[in-house]
């Protein structure tokens, strides 16, 4: 298998990646929110440390970049957007640009609305979605830095992966991001699906992610606000897609 993934917590309820190149042995960490459990797992997994693909430049995701730079003299690459934000950038990318981790290659796409300059990283091949605080499962990230226009065409633009494709985010929050959905769409079989499993993965000590873009597809309201249903259910049956993701959004900040 060309491609391998590694997923470890890091902090309070974030979660570390690292991306393995078994052909040419690179290895690259999906931001870096804490340095220690990121060598630990590099210990665990006998791999070496080539690469930090940074997805925004909040200290969670970014505070253990010094150390490790200065370990592994790894590349750090990031968003053009926020390359000033972001400590010890070697390299800048924006929608389009392909990054290669070994022969892995990977397409940023370009995700604002958590922050201004978000991207994600999309390997093809393996069906691999790095995706940050843009998209978490059956959820999305807290709109902050951009508007709710901005984060429903990002979250219209992951929407457009595969059924198939894993999805890794930045945080273990699917179970209480359940509990929200709930209140949106309560006949959601899908989304009764994912919370039976959900809670026998939590009860387990297990992660719940990656998930797959089918499943939020399905369950997640956040991706869901251009269908009739679901704005009917918020009560606003004749507007906009982006409002109705508004709506939602404004809900779970309250919740």
């Amino acid at each position: 298998m060309p491609a391998e993934t590694h997923l470890f917590p890091c902090l309070k309820d974030n979660y570390g990646v690292l991306l393995h190149d078994t052909a040419t042995g690179a290895t690259a960490a999906i931001d870096a929110p804490e340095a220690q459990p990121i060598e630990a797992a590099l210990k665990q997994k006998g791999w070496r440390l080539t690469d930090i693909l940074v997805t925004h430049h909040h200290a969670d995701h970014t505070q253990g970049i010094s150390a490790l730079k200065q370990h592994h003299g790894c590349r750090v690459v990031g968003p053009e957007a926020e390359a000033k934000r972001i400590p010890f950038i070697d390299e800048t990318v924006r929608e389009g640009d392909t990054v290669m981790v070994g022969d892995l290659m990977a397409r940023v796409i370009e995700t604002p609305g958590h922050t201004a300059g978000h991207i994600s990283y999309w390997l093809r091949a393996p069906k691999l979605a790095f995706v940050g605080d843009t998209l978490f499962s059956i959820g999305c990230g807290r709109v902050i830095e951009g508007d709710a226009q901005m984060m429903w065409s990002s979250l219209l633009k992951l929407r457009e992966l595969p059924d198939d494709a894993q999805v890794f985010c930045g945080h273990e929050y699917t179970q209480a991001n359940i509990r929200f959905a709930w209140t949106i769409e309560k006949g959601n079989q899908a989304l009764a699906k994912r919370s039976t499993e959900v809670d026998q993965l939590i009860v387990k000590g297990q992660p719940t992610i990656p998930t797959t873009m089918g499943v939020e597809k399905a369950a997640n309201p956040f991706l869901r606000a251009d269908l009739p249903a679901l704005a009917e259910a918020v009560g606003m049956p004749d507007a906009q897609a982006w409002k109705v993701f508004a709506e939602i959004r404004g809900r779970k900040d309250h919740f």
